[in-house]
């Protein structure tokens, strides 16, 4: 198995409950809050960063330290109050990688719903009809990110590391035919 660093930032403790579901589920990981991580990942086989949206893309803290992160195979997980697959949330996952420093390699990504910040409802609450944060639909989607990250999040955050560890294998064997076939010619 691979060693894992897993870096995060978490303000309503969503995406630090994914952060440990991963770090459980690797063999070997490091955990670090992105004000803390390092910036020297050489050691690590796999880096998962995850994060919480701002302006649809990762936070500040985040956007900051991406750019550090350089030579390293990158795992992005992110949580967020918007329905999974919307393209918001499948955006903010490119606008990550553009965000990250030379030579990586994007193995994978994983995304949930979790609790919006309070502050955020309160200040969105009033949000005028044609503010694509506010009205109904809103308020729902709302509710429904309230109950997440739920169980079945964190099994599915979990089973991400088994996903990006059988990736590696099969690349590898891959690699080994190709490089086997280049050897015979």
């Amino acid at each position: 198995m691979s060693k894992w660093a897993v870096i995060y930032s978490s303000v309503t403790g969503n995406t630090q409950m994914v952060a440990e579901a991963i770090a459980g589920a690797a063999e070997q990981a490091d955990v670090f809050r992105v004000q803390e991580a390092p910036t020297d990942l050489s050691a690590y086989d796999i880096v998962a960063i995850g994060y919480w949206l701002r302006l649809g893309q990762p936070d500040p803290l985040t956007l900051q330290y991406l750019s550090q992160v350089e030579n390293a195979r990158v795992v992005f997980f992110q949580t967020h109050g918007a329905e999974v697959n919307s393209e918001h949330a499948i955006t903010s996952f490119a606008r990550a990688g553009y965000h990250l420093g030379k030579n990586c390699e994007i193995l994978g990504t994983f995304g949930c719903q979790g609790k919006i910040n309070p502050a955020m409802l309160e200040k969105r609450k009033n949000a005028p009809a044609d503010d694509p944060h506010g009205g109904a639909a809103a308020i729902e989607r709302w509710k429904k990110a309230a109950s997440h990250p739920d169980e079945a999040d964190l099994a599915a955050a979990a089973q991400m590391v088994a996903n990006m560890e059988r990736k590696l294998v099969m690349r590898k064997r891959y690699l080994a035919k190709k490089q086997k076939k280049v050897c015979q010619a």
